[in-house]
């Protein structure tokens, strides 16, 4: 008699095995999927209780009604800095008659790091008026050409912004007879001259680069908007990967400034710039909001202090990254930039 076999067929066989394989991999891909949640929801709670530990302080308190009141004053002179081109390139000329003693002693000290002019650039949806007390700042210690400048409140592109302020640095150098100058960048207004130095050879015109709140690592604020710029600010945007690709031989020196209590940079530390190509100097400010680093009195003591240190032929002294420290935390009474 002969036996027939019970075997199943081989095509049954080969989808029971597909089928177990899908259920395997759908399986392994739900865990991976559950592990990044837990992970990134691990990291936001940090992010979170960071936050909320900056703000629940007499300093953040203190730090949080400074920005309010500095807010509100600004939106007073907004309307003041949308008028008119950059501002005056006034500079000390060979007399220092009439000088105040602090700018004195930076013009007999250092003529070059007296003179080397200074290029101010505001951050999105705002203009020079920012700038109003770090220039003046600037100015009262020692720095003859402080120029802040308006790029128009519609743009939607870092990249041609970047091409825009290239256009401006040369405009400046032509009008200064300085070959190289300095950049300080508020918000979007560093992220604008890095993109300048570092994708469009701008370190062959700027000394420093010093950023005040700008999001280097992106900011998760930028999902609340569909706008192209919006989406440029993105963490992991196509513009941050390729700010973040190799800059050989860059020439120019980041300080950046960022804090833990900026509320438009989020999370905070992405405020900070982390570059192996780049010479980067880092400083935590405390309890202080995002519009209020330009006025915070320990930022523009620390950038005067490193715009300070230029050797004779003009380039960075290797003494600079040791000038530039790190604030202690403040008091309630937080010292702002002298409106003098």
């Amino acid at each position: 008699m002969l036996e027939h076999s019970t075997s199943p067929p081989s095509g049954s066989v080969h989808r029971h095995q597909t089928f177990a394989s899908m259920h395997v991999n759908g399986r392994n891909a739900m865990e991976r999927a559950c592990n990044v949640v837990r992970i990134s929801a691990q990291g936001t709670t940090e992010v979170l209780g960071d936050a909320a530990k900056a703000f629940l302080t007499p300093a953040g308190v203190a730090g949080a009604a400074v920005e309010l009141a500095w807010a509100s004053t600004h939106l007073a002179l907004y309307p003041f800095g949308l008028f008119g081109g950059p501002d005056g390139q006034e500079g000390h000329g060979y007399s220092i008659e009439g000088l105040p003693p602090m700018q004195r002693g930076l013009v007999i000290g250092d003529v070059e790091a007296a003179g080397t002019p200074i290029l101010l650039v505001h951050g999105m949806i705002d203009n020079r008026s920012i700038f109003t007390l770090l220039r003046r700042g600037l100015r009262r210690r020692g720095f003859g050409r402080v120029v802040s400048i308006n790029y128009s409140p519609l743009t939607t592109d870092v990249r041609v912004a970047a091409a825009w302020l290239a256009k401006e640095v040369e405009t400046l150098v032509a009008e200064t007879g300085y070959e190289r100058v300095h950049v300080i960048g508020h918000s979007l207004g560093g992220l604008i001259a890095r993109y300048y130095v570092t994708r469009l050879a701008g370190d062959e015109r700027v000394h420093t680069l010093v950023t005040l709140g700008t999001p280097h690592g992106g900011t998760f604020n930028a999902y609340a908007l569909p706008s192209n710029l919006c989406r440029q600010l993105r963490p992991g945007s196509a513009l941050m990967r390729e700010l973040g690709a190799p800059v050989p031989s860059c020439k120019t020196r980041f300080v950046v400034y960022w804090s833990d209590l900026d509320q438009m940079v989020f999370p905070q530390r992405n405020a900070q710039l982390t570059h192996q190509d780049l010479t980067v100097h880092n400083v935590e400010i405390h309890a202080t909001g995002h519009m209020s680093l330009p006025i915070n009195g320990d930022v523009v003591h620390g950038i005067s202090t490193t715009l300070a240190q230029l050797g004779a032929d003009g380039s960075p002294l290797d003494s600079w990254r040791h000038q530039v420290q790190a604030p202690k935390l403040k008091p309630p009474n937080q010292r702002t930039c002298p409106g003098s």
